[in-house]
């Protein structure tokens, strides 16, 4: 058992000092997957990945305290996926109507910034229906798009073989693009 597993076992006993514990072992894996989950984004993004990981505890912690994670996945998973609804919170209040979401955005020359606020929030509308389809895949995709994790880590953490993490990532593309093209 892995230590962030046996404190998270704490927690899940009410162990209070635990949480102190868990902060400084996780953090840096946090940091590091709101990272790559920034390189995704638009270079001019106002989230910062260091605001997205308090961000993301804040929810992980909710008003009533730490939930329960059965293990290290468990957790790593529900931060991801805390990461994940907070970019899709950010993306729609940046197209509700006081943020100018019906103006018509005009590029700059010189500036190169990508516009993924649709792309994301069509994949996260797609998502749960995936989810209901086909557990794994969705996994695999919330882990490596959300979360930024690469093929040896997704099978780590989901106790499938590099080979499996291949074929969902490959099903979950084809299935997303075909959801998307049908939302379009």
């Amino acid at each position: 058992m892995s230590e962030v597993t046996v404190i998270l076992s704490r927690l899940d006993r009410g162990d209070a000092d635990a949480a102190r514990e868990l902060i400084p072992l996780v953090y840096a894996e946090l940091r590091q997957i709101a990272a790559c989950q920034m390189a995704q984004e638009r270079p001019d993004h106002s989230l910062q990945p260091t605001a997205l990981v308090h961000e993301a505890y804040l929810r992980l912690i909710g008003a009533e305290g730490l939930p329960s994670f059965a293990n290290r996945r468990h957790f790593f998973g529900a931060a991801a996926e805390a990461m994940r609804r907070i970019l899709i919170d950010h993306a729609r209040g940046k197209q509700r109507e006081k943020r100018g979401g019906t103006w018509q955005r005009v590029e700059l020359p010189e500036v190169c910034a990508p516009a993924a606020d649709e792309d994301l929030l069509a994949v996260a509308q797609a998502l749960p229906r995936l989810a209901a389809d086909d557990p794994v895949a969705a996994e695999v995709v919330d882990l490596k798009c959300f979360a930024g994790l690469g093929r040896e880590s997704i099978a780590d953490l989901l106790g499938i073989s590099v080979h499996e993490v291949r074929q969902k990532w490959a099903y979950a593309r084809a299935w997303l693009r075909v959801a998307v093209e049908e939302r379009s």
